[in-house]
């Protein structure tokens, strides 16, 4: 900060040792330190009006992180739900019972902390045959170069690259929307995404405008890059092929 008489800039530091979403954020502790020599002016503001800033950042900071954390749900198979519940089941005497059985469980999700991720790509492409090549087996096999299973209907199934990714299709309006329910190998059990994939036709080009919520965070890197070398780069080699076959 800087003293306003003199226009002296001074260097400090701001500790929170206990932030919990368990305290109240008013009963936070927050330390300030300068380093030496004049200055102290702005320690003092700091630890006035300064911490009661600093405290609104944190409550708006957990407030986020609550929202960001309760984003994912993965819900647990039967089977392994069947699992637990044969672990736990009580021995009275030579009978076993069983205290409940998988169906008639309310299953709970477990939360994650997800993400969203946002991509715009441009092909030199018509929306249509851009749209055809996420919809057609063949096509898909093409840029994929692995066998797939591409149902393009809602309902749909879909699966790619020797089913390191899977789903289904949720909505088509053709050469406008694709929908997916879609999910990496690697993920958490049942865990899926949603992405949206929306065609905007220009003149002899098209935006391709991808919005995949729901991704684990751990997974956000991988997931955008799986999109870009996998998906977009890909599809670029396919349609230059095509356009230079037609030459």
């Amino acid at each position: 900060g800087t003293v306003k008489e003199s226009g002296e800039k001074h260097k400090g530091s701001l500790e929170i040792p206990n932030l919990s979403e368990e305290n109240e954020v008013d009963d936070t502790e927050i330390n300030i330190s300068k380093k030496k020599g004049e200055g102290d002016v702005l320690k003092d503001l700091m630890r006035t009006e300064g911490t009661t800033k600093v405290r609104e950042a944190l409550r708006e900071y957990l407030k986020a992180l609550k929202t960001e954390f309760t984003l994912g749900m993965i819900l647990p198979t039967k089977a392994a739900l069947g699992q637990e519940l044969a672990a736990e089941r009580t021995v009275s005497g030579n009978t076993v019972q069983d205290s409940v059985s998988p169906e008639s469980l309310d299953i709970v999700g477990v939360k994650i902390p997800t993400v969203k991720i946002l991509m715009r790509e441009i092909f030199n492409s018509p929306a249509a045959e851009l749209y055809s090549i996420f919809t057609t087996k063949e096509l898909v096999q093409k840029f994929s170069k692995c066998p797939a299973v591409i149902e393009a209907e809602k309902g749909g199934k879909l699966q790619m690259f020797d089913g390191c990714v899977s789903g289904e299709y949720a909505e088509l309006v053709p050469g406008q929307r694709i929908v997916l329910k879609w999910r990496c190998g690697n993920w958490p059990d049942e865990h899926y995404a949603t992405v949206a994939l929306n065609f905007k036709g220009m003149a002899a080009q098209t935006e391709l405008q991808l919005e995949c919520k729901g991704v684990p965070a751990s997974n956000e890197d991988s997931t955008r890059q799986c999109w870009k070398k996998q998906y977009f780069e890909e599809i670029r080699i396919l349609l230059q092929q095509s356009k230079d076959n037609m030459e």
